[in-house]
């Protein structure tokens, strides 16, 4: 029930779309569909949000195998690159850049890197005293996570605390996070797929009968029904003020209404996962509930790590038996190189069939892939030589035409002095609405040119 002391409460501020479903009900989770946005489906283009999904693999990669030989359109898909045949005209590759903060401070390139991967920020050698940066999946979410249920999720395969040294002397908060509130606090991944499925959809029964689903459905209109009533009944008490705020709230509750006689088979819960997936088990599931987070609307930023850093995971089922990050450590050995290049096709393989789902969800006249951008990168770039420049990145995704797509874009000098990953970060952040940010990180300056 919504109570007058409730409604009082919020008089200094808007009564949002988010607060009022949030006091709704729990299970109360819808996707975007195209009926909130009018009957003109060539409309919705525009008026489907943008989405930002930030994709992290360890170790470096194995460039030989991962760098296409021309710039440009045309260019011919690597090795390593060839699963994403199906959607190459909807991403860009993209050499040359350079995150120079992540530069370690001596021994430590993979807590350096993996700590500046999304902060490009130098984070300070320690296993006790934390000091790093925002990322940028929070700065976009501090500027429009109020529109969704939940501002940011946090997803990953591998789990472990924050406390502790796990590489050199720098902290595990650094090697096991890529997300970052403030400059001491990482944001921790949920690596359960039934914890990332819950939080999706607050509890929903994916098994409840058709009568359990009507009598819940009746239940929420029936609340509906007393809020409206008894928002109305205040609305000779209010000042003119208030009786805007409160005649926007009733508009609020008869929006969600329609919402909720409208049939939403895009959103329905899938059977809940169990605990217990294999490897490559839990990385498709967690790729289902990440398209399924953006198809509900649950969110608009996610970042995924496929692995912590310097994860030493065997491959086994790829015929890999040694560890990546023993392996990444190739020593130039072509045996090494052939098993990184397996792993790096596998995780490129994984990142195209994310891809391909999210260009499969139609949404108005173009698709789910085309309203977001998907980044893919590691926190550095070969393996045995640690660097934090030339990084391989795949940016997937047009985000309502702020790329133009099918190119590999390369940015010069390839080296630590190069284009700073922090101003494509930038970019990013402007084209998920954030279009005030003009600086970022240790050394971004303004949106990077070239992409669009």
């Amino acid at each position: 029930m919504i109570r007058w002391k409730t409604l009082r409460t919020r008089r200094a501020g808007r009564i949002s779309r988010r607060a009022f479903l949030g006091g709704a009900g729990a299970v109360l989770t819808l996707p975007v569909l195209e009926s909130m946005f009018g009957e003109k489906v060539a409309q919705a283009d525009d008026a489907f949000p943008a989405r930002t999904l930030m994709f992290y693999v360890p170790c470096g990669i194995h460039m030989a195998a991962w760098t296409p030989s021309t710039t440009g359109a045309g260019y011919v898909l690597t090795p390593t690159l060839q699963p994403l045949v199906n959607v190459q005209q909807k991403v860009n590759i993209i050499s040359g850049l350079s995150n120079q903060p992540a530069e370690s401070d001596g021994a430590g390139d993979h807590a350096s890197g993996t700590s500046g991967f999304l902060t490009c920020a130098h984070a300070n050698k320690s296993e006790t005293e934390i000091a790093l940066g925002i990322s940028m999946d929070q700065v976009i979410a501090n500027a429009i996570g109020d529109q969704t249920r939940i501002s940011s999720m946090q997803i990953g395969i591998d789990g472990g605390g924050n406390t502790g040294g796990c590489d050199s002397g720098y902290s595990c908060a650094y090697t096991r996070n890529i997300s970052w509130a403030s400059v001491d606090q990482p944001l921790s991944k949920a690596t359960s797929a039934r914890v990332v499925f819950n939080q999706i959809f607050e509890g929903a029964d994916p098994e409840a009968s058709e009568a359990e689903k009507a009598r819940r459905k009746a239940y929420r209109l029936s609340v509906l029904d007393y809020v409206n009533d008894e928002a109305v009944s205040l609305q000779s008490k209010l000042g003119s003020e208030d009786r805007a705020k409160l005649d926007e709230y009733l508009t609020g509750v008869r929006e969600l209404e329609q919402r909720i006689n409208k049939p939403a088979p895009s959103c329905e819960p899938i059977a809940e996962p169990p605990e217990d997936l294999a490897y490559v088990e839990k990385v498709d599931m967690m790729i289902d509930l990440m398209v399924l987070a953006f198809r509900c609307d649950a969110t608009r930023v996610i970042s995924f790590m496929m692995a912590n850093a310097g994860s030493n995971r065997t491959f086994s089922f790829l015929g890999v038996n040694s560890g990546h990050h023993q392996l990444s450590h190739h020593g130039g050995n072509a045996a090494n190189h052939a098993n990184l290049q397996t792993i790096n096709t596998f995780e490129v393989q994984k990142f195209a069939e994310l891809l391909e789902k999210m260009d499969a969800v139609t949404e108005g006249t173009g698709t789910l892939l085309d309203h977001s951008q998907v980044f893919f990168s590691s926190e550095i770039e070969d393996g045995d030589a640690h660097r934090h420049h030339n990084l391989p990145v795949i940016l997937g995704g047009g985000c309502h035409g702020a790329y133009t797509t099918g190119r590999h874009v390369a940015y010069t000098p390839a080296t630590k002095d190069g284009e700073p990953m922090a101003n494509l970060f930038i970019k990013m952040i402007q084209s998920a609405g954030a279009t005030d940010v003009t600086t970022f990180g240790d050394d971004g300056t303004g949106p990077i040119d070239g992409l669009s």
